[in-house]
């Protein structure tokens, strides 16, 4: 019975990243700001992983800037920048690799203490790297005030909204009038052989 009831949950838990998935989705092929679509992002993922924070970072030259989050605090947007050198949040951009901190994450000696972001006293960080055409564009935080053991599952679900957040913004750069007058299929038949396959 109770592995029945395991398997429960766990089918309950697969369906809601599905429709997390699914609606990250639907903001690649809406007509909305960039803003409005990371924005709308970090709200599914505060009520899916239920943290107390999310941030996305993306890079502007050398840096890293703040460009959407949860809180309150629209004066930080664009203004919290750090170095690629700096910080936990520069850290997973520049080894390009997850990061997860079950508690105390402000003693991790990477970290970098911001006076004006709440979440800096915050105990649990989970951190990925937003990739966009396999090169890293930003870094994406979730954050829990207190310890929080984080599951494989919220590990591979973060990484993924960051690989969904770099194809957004890819397409951000096409204008709408170069995906309406696009060839597509010319597109994918001048982009290169057809892998071999047999019969």
């Amino acid at each position: 019975m109770a592995k029945v009831k395991e398997l429960e949950l766990r089918l309950q838990r697969v369906e809601q990243q599905l429709a997390l998935f699914k609606k990250i989705s639907r903001f690649m092929v809406r007509e909305m700001s960039l803003q409005e679509v990371l924005h709308g992002i970090v709200g599914l993922l505060v009520e899916y992983m239920a943290c107390d924070s999310c941030l996305i970072y993306l890079i502007d030259n050398d840096e890293l800037v703040l460009c959407a989050s949860n809180t309150p605090h629209p004066s930080m947007i664009g203004k919290v920048r750090l170095r690629m050198d700096e910080g936990l949040t520069g850290w997973v951009a520049r080894e390009r690799r997850l990061l997860a901190i079950s508690r105390e994450a402000y003693q991790d000696p990477r970290f970098k203490y911001f006076r004006d972001l709440p979440e800096d006293t915050y105990e649990a960080f989970l951190s990925a790297p937003v990739i966009a055409r396999n090169r890293v564009v930003g870094v994406i935080n979730v954050q829990h005030r207190a310890p929080h053991a984080h599951t494989g599952d919220e590990m591979e679900l973060l990484s993924t909204v960051g690989e969904q957040i770099g194809c957004l913004l890819v397409l951000a750069r096409m204008a709408p009038t170069a995906v309406q007058n696009a060839n597509h299929a010319q597109l994918v038949l001048s982009s290169g052989p057809y892998p071999l396959t047999t019969r």
